[in-house]
């Protein structure tokens, strides 16, 4: 086994992005409506921040295209991806529209809900702070749901089968 070299991220940043790939995440499409319609977007930056009161967060990349809808949006869905769903993550990843196949429907606010995913968290924003070139939006959850099942995971730029 080799020893870690450390590094200076600003200088080495895809060593930076690489090492952070080392940590093995769950996959997850963040929905909102817009003026636009319903938008996704697939995200790994995902995270439990308090239990009470019930808050989340994620983290989309100002330089998204997708960026200006969700930073913007006072509502929206997080939902986590099970193994069985990597179509679903695919087609987020490339079309923020890329509802066509899925069995989804909306809540009373508007917000698009993906079904049969892992878990689902129906959000209104809490707070959102700077992160360099993300942002960073807590979210009070409202509602949410959960089955049992094998998750998609993520790591070093692959999709792991647990399955």
């Amino acid at each position: 086994m080799n020893a870690p070299v450390p590094f200076d991220p600003a200088t080495y940043p895809r060593a930076f992005r690489d090492a952070l790939g080392a940590f093995a995440t769950g996959v997850t499409i963040v929905t909102c409506n817009s003026s636009d319609g319903p938008v996704g977007i697939t995200a790994n930056s995902f995270a439990s921040v308090s239990l009470d009161p019930a808050l989340v967060l994620w983290s989309p990349a100002k330089s998204s295209k997708r960026f200006a809808e969700f930073n913007a949006a006072d509502r929206f869905a997080i939902h986590v991806l099970g193994a069985d769903q990597r179509n679903c993550c695919d087609g987020f990843t490339r079309d923020k529209g890329s509802f066509g196949d899925l069995d989804w429907s909306t809540d009373a606010h508007g917000t698009p809900l993906i079904e049969g995913c892992l878990a689902r968290f129906n959000c209104t924003r809490h707070a959102v702070h700077e992160g360099g070139d993300h942002v960073i939006i807590v979210g009070h959850v409202h509602e949410a749901e959960s089955r049992s099942g094998a998750p998609l995971l993520f790591h070093g730029g692959r999709f792991l089968d647990l399955t």
